[in-house]
């Protein structure tokens, strides 16, 4: 398949069929219009995004009170155009979904932030959260609960190490009350999530505990090797990652106790003995 942007169309490289037509530009673009302006790239907008409300496609009236020419708008011109952006605010919120979105997606921004996760995992929650609201999954319920659970789910879709205890302590919301909204999520919309490779979590585990890189590496040796022995099926990825580090610290000879481990990687030291001895006997260490 091959794109011709300038006509807008999908075709076929082989045979030339048109496959899809009048397609949409839907990334940011710029333009110069003199030979002045050749190295300015200002933007027409920013691309469309299910993380906001309005999808990104609303118009929007400055905030400068100056006409083309740069000159100030006199007194009733000033009045007449904030009479304007205040219909122009009040238009892009008309019905009680898109008051909803905002709030949301306000929320949603605010806990990507502070969880430090990408784009597109914000963009895969807006997605999931979008979901809920047209199935009606919102009504009665905290709008912060669903937009974190949603961000738990985008989370696990993408295999980023985040858990439900990092997304709560992100909000004023209990673990079991997320919890509770994520298998409603799962259920009603039946989410398939994968499986979290043990492997992603070492990292920032390690990170926390201030562990050598050798060692690191020796962790994730023994975890290959559990996955291979298939002892690591049904285990708490970062119970199981914060036990190979620990047996990689025993067998490198670092100076690290069980309660350090355990609160790097947020689970309980009775987790790190079990997976610990499992592990050991398991793999013959």
């Amino acid at each position: 398949m091959m794109n011709d942007a300038p006509r807008g169309e999908v075709y076929c490289s082989n045979c030339g069929f048109v496959v899809k037509e009048k397609t949409v530009e839907t990334g940011p673009e710029w333009r110069s219009f003199s030979n002045e302006e050749k190295d300015d790239r200002s933007r027409a907008g920013p691309p469309t995004s299910v993380a906001i409300h309005d999808m990104g496609l609303a118009t929007m009236v400055g905030a400068e009170n100056r006409d083309a020419a740069g000159k100030s708008l006199s007194g009733p011109m000033k009045s007449s155009l904030e009479r304007i952006r205040t219909w122009d605010r009040r238009s892009q919120v008309h019905e009680s979904a898109d008051r909803n979105l905002r709030q949301a997606f306000g929320e949603l921004r605010r806990l990507s932030e502070k969880l430090s996760v990408s784009e597109a995992v914000t963009e895969r929650a807006a997605y999931i959260y979008r979901k809920a609201l047209e199935r009606s999954m919102v009504r009665g319920r905290s709008i912060t609960g669903i937009v974190a659970a949603s961000l738990y789910a985008a989370c696990r879709d993408r295999e980023i190490p985040r858990t439900l205890k990092d997304v709560a302590a992100a909000t004023n919301i209990k673990k079991k009350d997320i919890a509770r909204s994520y298998r409603l999520l799962v259920k009603e919309m039946d989410l398939k999530m994968p499986v979290v490779d043990p492997a992603r979590c070492m990292t920032k585990i390690a990170s926390r505990a201030k562990v050598s890189e050798k060692t690191q590496r020796r962790a994730l040796q023994i975890l290959s090797k559990a996955g291979e022995a298939r002892i690591s099926a049904g285990k708490d990825p970062m119970g199981l990652a914060a036990s190979a580090l620990y047996v990689a610290c025993t067998l490198e000879g670092e100076n690290i106790t069980q309660r350090d481990v355990a609160e790097a990687a947020g689970v309980t030291e009775v987790t790190i003995r079990n997976r610990y001895k499992g592990l050991r006997s398991a793999l013959g260490i």
